[in-house]
Parts: structure tokens; sequence; C-alpha cells
């Protein structure tokens, strides 16, 4: 049969098709058939799947977007009093800062706590105020002598004041036989409004 149609194939004459034989007339309709359908998938469909590719990836996407937010609406409440919380907490933090008109108070208090802790204080001086993007840190050098576990109770009771402070780039230096120096800058944070 293959034979034969590949004979009828090389003896058609191209300008009488209606003398063709019934395989050949076969074969080129098949042809044709195949010619149109993938001239027509090439033309109508192949453009749709890409479409229909991009749009189901686009819907990947958005689902995800939303499980996400609905994720989040789900946990709306429970976000808004984490959030009242820590506007409470800041609102704590923000009192023990101390205002401008506070840092002399301060002074007052790590001088009392200095002599309290049988501290003899060298000097106390307050540094430049360095500015900070949301707060203002003021620097305290310290200079005061004593014993070590003097330091430890001065250091313990500066902790527990009411504002904060925190303690830096220390040293001690041996002065006498009994009697040791200590050099600390205490620094303390006034927040920056607006």
């Amino acid at each position: 049969m293959e034979i034969s149609l590949f004979n009828d194939l090389q003896n058609i004459d191209s300008e009488q098709p209606g003398t063709w034989p019934v395989s050949v007339k076969v074969f080129m309709t098949v042809m044709v058939v195949l010619f149109t359908l993938g001239l027509g998938y090439y033309v109508f469909v192949s453009d749709e799947i890409i479409t229909l590719e991009n749009v189901t990836d686009k819907e990947l996407e958005l689902r995800a977007s939303f499980e996400s937010k609905q994720s989040l609406a789900a946990n709306l409440v429970a976000y808004r009093e984490q959030l009242t919380e820590m506007e409470a907490q800041l609102a704590t933090l923000l009192k023990k800062l101390p205002a401008g008109h506070e840092t002399p108070g301060l002074l007052d208090d790590i001088t009392f706590v200095a002599t309290a802790a049988g501290l003899s204080i060298t000097s106390i001086t307050w540094g430049n105020e360095i500015e900070k993007e949301f707060y203002t840190e003021l620097p305290l050098d310290i200079n005061v002598e004593g014993t070590f576990h003097q330091f430890g109770q001065f250091v313990a009771s500066v902790a527990d004041l009411p504002r904060i402070v925190s303690l830096h780039d220390f040293t001690v230096v041996n002065k006498s036989e009994h009697s040791l120096q200590l050099k600390i800058v205490a620094k303390t944070y006034r927040y920056k409004e607006g």
C-alpha cells in the first residue's frame, strides 16, 4: 500500500486533481485537514494557552496574597490588643526618660547615690549632648574615689534609679593602698518628640 501510494504520488497530474487515484485524494485530504488543524492551533489556540498560563500564575499569586491578608484579618483583634499593650509599654518607658527640666534632678540623684555608697566625689560634669534619630543622649562624666565594694553599691543604686541611666567606658585606677579611683560615663536619654 505504501509503495502504491508513493508511486501514485509520483505519477499524478497536479493540474487535474479529479483524475488522481483514491489513495492520493485521501492522503491529500488528510494532509489538508492536518495543515488546517495545525494552522488553527497556531493562530487561535497557542496564544490562548499562554494567556491561560499567565492567568493561572496570577491566580496563584492572588490566592497567596489573599491567604496572607486573610490571616492578618483573622488576627486583627489580637494585633490591636498587642498594639495597645505596646503603646502602654512605650508610654511607661518614656516616663523613665528625663525631660529637659529634670536633668538637674538626675544629677542630684546620682550625687546622692554616690555619697550614700560612701564614695568621695572628685567631679561630676555634663558632657555634650549627642543627637540621635529618635532621642538625645546626655552623657555625665563621673569621677569618684572609694573601695571596690562601694563602687559595686554605687552601680547597683544607679541601676535602681527611676530614670533610665546606662553606665559606659569605666576605668578603675589604684589611688592608694585602700582607695581606688573610678572614672565612668553615665548616659541618660531624652526622647525627641515629632
